[in-house]
């Protein structure tokens, strides 16, 4: 199990090349405080509304915007307009490696979330989770 986990609240777009693994790095404003070896769980954003799976992060990649691009671009799922909008005003951008994809055996949706957690609300970024929260969610049985 890895030492910290986080919840990511990801575009589908995007979702969907990470778990294709055509996008085998994730891009950030800001660094979470993960380390190789620890674990993403991915909240898929509107329209979807759900968790869909999770992957294994490998090393942080670190620089500034143009530098981050010649270190990622063929692994970033993006065009260079969309990096440089994504980037717009930082000094600084991240890349978390992909390491390896997995999905959950069905997708947990935002309305079940709720009911495991009262309060739940999709971050808007990122929000760190407990080994109690994950095992929960990867126990939880939904009915509708």
């Amino acid at each position: 199990m890895s030492n910290r986990m986080l919840l990511l609240s990801v575009k589908p777009e995007h979702a969907s090349k990470i778990f294709a693994g055509s996008k085998t790095v994730e891009l950030r404003r800001v660094r979470p405080k993960l380390t190789e070896g620890d674990l993403v769980v991915v909240y898929v954003s509107s329209p979807k509304k759900e968790i869909q799976g999770a992957f294994e992060v490998g090393k942080i990649i670190a620089g500034s915007p143009a530098g981050l691009w010649k270190k990622v671009k063929d692994r970033s799922g993006l065009t260079w307009n969309e990096f440089s909008a994504y980037f717009t005003d930082a000094e600084i951008g991240y890349a978390l490696e992909i390491r390896k994809t997995w999905t959950y055996k069905a997708p947990i949706k935002l309305q079940c979330l709720r009911k495991l957690w009262e309060d739940f609300s999709p971050p808007q970024s990122y929000r760190y989770i407990t080994n109690a929260e994950h095992d929960a969610l990867l126990l939880f049985q939904c009915k509708n």
